[in-house]
């Protein structure tokens, strides 16, 4: 697959170069196309994975996919709150969901974006529903988090380094590097409820191999102030980037708002 890819097909490759060169201006050509050599490698163990998504079995998943620090879980239901947890697109996102399986929240639910695709949008749902979670749309999230109990008994995973539909990139920052739209969704809950979230980090261990390991994020005073933790999820997320460039997902187009972001902060 990844001969096919990188050599043959040449999959968004000028998309990938240009997205790393942006975020990485010190580092030298070779090493850009070192980085974007190593990514394709891991993007195409991220499809025969997704594949693998569909019959892997939850000891299997175990085996495969270590799950670091759940004491976090524990506390947020002592705590009698409901868990928010922040991914980003690191390789493998998509395996988080065994942890419905280990964790003390007995509501796990994924969300994810309305595809175009009814056909992918069917399959994606159905990798996320596994191991009774039970997936909901991004457009419906928030209301589903509003309109139910607050009781320490929910997990939700968002994958929070979406880009955000030009009609509403209402926020920015400073990321990579670069001038960059924001999704804030879940930022509205961080102001308006007593909630735990959680930045989900993942790492490749080697081919099939993952950890996650994850981090309570805290306000610095009393209670989260606007744009606080999606500022402190992009940092978290950036150091997780800068120490293995070559497992996020560069092959998206995720400045192409720069110029349409309302509200900036550096």
């Amino acid at each position: 697959m990844f001969f096919l890819n990188y050599y043959i097909i040449g999959y968004r490759r000028a998309v990938v170069f240009e997205n790393l060169k942006n975020a990485f201006p010190d580092k030298s050509d070779r090493e850009i196309r070192l980085i974007s050599r190593k990514f394709f490698s891991n993007f195409c163990d991220y499809l025969a994975e997704m594949l693998k998504a569909f019959t892997i079995s939850e000891t299997e998943s175990r085996v495969r996919m270590q799950h670091l620090n759940r004491d976090v879980f524990a506390e947020a239901k002592a705590e009698g709150i409901n868990v928010i947890m922040l991914s980003g697109h690191v390789f493998n996102w998509e395996w988080f969901n065994a942890l419905a399986t280990i964790i003390p929240q007995q509501h796990c639910h994924p969300v994810y974006r309305r595809m175009s695709s009814k056909f992918w949008e069917e399959k994606i749902k159905t990798i996320r529903n596994k191991f009774n979670n039970k997936s909901i749309e991004a457009g419906d999230v928030i209301k589903h988090i509003f309109r139910n109990p607050n009781d320490g008994d929910s997990a939700y995973m968002f994958v929070a380094d979406q880009t955000p539909h030009v009609s509403n990139v209402n926020f920015g920052l400073m990321f990579l590097n670069q001038k960059t739209p924001a999704f804030i969704g879940y930022d509205k809950l961080s102001t308006r409820m007593d909630l735990a979230f959680v930045y989900c980090e993942m790492k490749k261990v080697k081919r099939g191999f993952y950890q996650a390991n994850y981090h309570r994020i805290y306000p610095d005073g009393d209670k989260f102030e606007e744009h606080e933790v999606v500022k402190k999820f992009h940092h978290l997320l950036e150091n997780t980037i800068n120490r293995r460039p070559d497992n996020w997902l560069w092959s998206h187009r995720r400045w192409k708002y720069q110029d349409s972001i309302k509200n900036y902060e550096d």
